[in-house]
């Protein structure tokens, strides 16, 4: 199901209670602990990110502002395979159980657990930004830094038959046409991400190097298949529903670009002053329908032999 331009083809058809009754006092002593510490959060500028505690070291903020953008930018991404929530060939009468690693604000966990009322879904992040009112058959706990050791444990948790799905964007920026010239906001968002991907660890080239078949394919795997999209940045498609995706796109920048690249500028180097005119560029080129630019995304799926 590959291709350069799959978005001309359809697309295939409180949560956190520390104290739980299972736990001996101890136990949910440190439970209790651990709850708290993990809402600890950095400020940056006015901005809330994820505690320095552990390893994650997370560069998105968690506040309320980056939450509403998030739930515009997967709007967008469900628009580009048809409204559905994954392309794996799920057996619904065999779907119990579901982990969403990175879930975010929750809502492809919540909006699952509606359609599967009587699978269990366990959503997991690093930081608590999750809502409290969610279907009974949804819960969120805590926290990839290794592709490889993330899907071998997926692969031992999985039973026979059972689909992992796995979805990501690149973080570069292109264009089909030759119009987004180097010295662009929108061309320079990219290495901003991809520079400081390689000096910690965190990469930002999934898609590029393609980690997700390898990583699936090193855990045993088989029946891989992928779905890639190109996903434009703002209203300029001809094609209605490319262009209703590029605004939905447009408005999820909008919404917080800031959130989104403040941390890594700074750990850059940069003063909040160089942020705040980048951003102000960027928006401006976002707006104005001069470029014609957008990113990729790939969806990729495997199943565990049967026994």
């Amino acid at each position: 199901m590959a291709g350069d331009e799959p978005e001309q083809q359809s697309p295939p058809p409180n949560q956190y209670d520390a104290a739980d009754s299972a736990l001996g006092e101890d136990q949910a002593d440190s439970a209790a602990s651990l709850t708290s510490s993990i809402v600890h959060y950095r400020t940056l500028h006015g901005r809330t990110y994820h505690s320095e505690r552990g390893n994650a070291l997370y560069w998105g903020s968690n506040d309320e502002r980056q939450s509403e953008a998030l739930d515009i930018n997967h709007h967008a991404q469900t628009l580009a395979i048809g409204g559905k929530l994954y392309l794996a060939p799920l057996n619904k009468d065999e779907i119990k159980n579901v982990l969403d690693i990175g879930t975010g604000t929750g809502i492809w966990a919540i909006d699952f657990g509606d359609e599967f009322p009587d699978a269990e879904i366990i959503g997991t992040d690093i930081s608590p930004i999750q809502p409290t009112w969610v279907p009974p058959n949804v819960r969120f706990v805590r926290s990839i830094d290794d592709w490889n050791v993330l899907f071998k444990r997926a692969y031992a948790s999985l039973k026979p038959g059972g689909w992992l799905q796995s979805f990501e964007p690149s973080a570069v920026w292109e264009t089909d046409d030759g119009t987004l010239p180097k010295d662009s906001a929108l061309y320079q968002w990219g290495p901003i991400f991809t520079e400081w991907g390689a000096k910690s660890g965190r990469s930002f080239t999934v898609l590029e190097d393609e980690l997700q078949r390898k990583a699936m394919e090193s855990a045993g795997f088989v029946d891989i298949d992928e779905f890639n999209t190109k996903q434009p940045i703002g209203k300029w498609p001809a094609d209605e529903a490319l262009r209703e995706r590029g605004e939905f796109v447009r408005i999820w920048l909008e919404q917080d670009a800031e959130g989104i690249v403040l941390f890594i500028a700074g750990v850059m180097g940069w003063s909040k002053e160089e942020v705040a005119a980048f951003l102000a560029r960027f928006r401006r080129e976002v707006r104005s329908g001069k470029y014609r630019p957008y990113f990729r995304n790939k969806i990729i799926w495997g199943k565990k032999p049967e026994a």
